[in-house]
């Protein structure tokens, strides 16, 4: 099978059936991000441990596929992460995204994620799969506590 239809699978796979769709029962952290051009919105829900660990992360919204799939494969990847790292997969999204290279650790630490390096060819898509990724660097800048940020 040729990547990119493995790649193609997993977009519409996480767009069909989302992962962790829905509120958060305890959200201490959280950000909506939402693109006026094309009316994606995504808004991350997350609850964090004391010590900046993601132990549960979840989305809300709606959108294209490739906004949805992307919340949903970020709430898969993030679940169990320091915020620290948490913040450096955001990061390195937005290169891959950008076109940027990668190192093959990198890559594979990615892992799903790199089903979304096709929308770099696209780039008014672009805006579609990072939606959720802003939405994640917002709600893990801000302060924690009941209501989250």
């Amino acid at each position: 099978m040729d990547p990119s239809e493995l790649y193609q699978e997993i977009i519409l796979e996480h767009s069909r059936h989302p992962r962790h769709h829905g509120a958060c029962t305890g959200a201490t952290h959280h950000a909506r991000a939402e693109n006026p051009t094309c009316g994606d919105e995504v808004e991350v829900h997350l609850r964090l441990s004391p010590d900046g660990r993601v132990e549960e992360a979840t989305f809300t919204g709606q959108g294209c596929a490739l906004s949805q799939a992307s919340a949903s494969l970020l709430t898969v990847k993030v679940r169990g992460k320091q915020r620290p790292e948490a913040q450096a997969l955001a990061a390195q999204v937005q290169r891959l995204l950008l076109g940027e290279a990668l190192t093959p650790e990198e890559g594979e630490a990615l892992g799903d994620l790199l089903a979304l390096q096709g929308a770099a060819r696209y780039p008014q898509r672009v805006k579609c799969v990072t939606l959720a990724w802003h939405a994640l660097g917002q709600a893990m800048a801000g302060p924690a506590g009941p209501g989250g940020a």
